[in-house]
């Protein structure tokens, strides 16, 4: 499965250089999983018993953003593991005649239970509705 979500540049996300600041970023992954979780789980689920906690990013600069342009980030999960997930992400922004990749990324999430404060595996019903979404 890949998610879609718009990004809205704010004026509050621009730094002195004109362009989205890099720590920005973190909050656009942010932002695109929760449009993934959403897509697998409804509104009823309870992220204090069955949640994640983020393990790991890497953020890959490739062109900058710049406020009033138009742009994107596509998400992915491409592994599960016992008790992780990783995530992929690639922002694209529309330039003229097309489509630009700007930043790429990973996250791995680590599954937690935050009552007994222990991770745990991956939610079957999570693996069982991403394995479908991906074929």
């Amino acid at each position: 499965m890949k998610s879609k979500y718009e990004i809205e540049v704010r004026f509050r996300d621009i730094d002195a250089m004109g362009h989205v600041n890099n720590a920005v970023y973190l909050s656009y992954f942010e932002q695109a999983r929760i449009g993934f979780f959403n897509a697998i789980v409804d509104d009823k689920w309870d992220w204090n018993k069955l949640g994640v906690l983020l393990a790991r990013n890497e953020v890959n600069y490739l062109a900058p953003l710049f406020i009033n342009e138009k742009a994107w980030i596509e998400t992915r999960c491409s592994k599960m593991g016992e008790k992780s997930l990783t995530f992929e992400y690639e922002i694209k922004k529309k330039i003229k005649g097309g489509e630009q990749l700007i930043t790429t990324g990973l996250s791995i999430l680590v599954c937690f239970d935050a009552s007994s404060h222990q991770t745990i595996p991956v939610p079957q019903i999570w693996r069982d509705r991403i394995t479908v979404l991906t074929e």
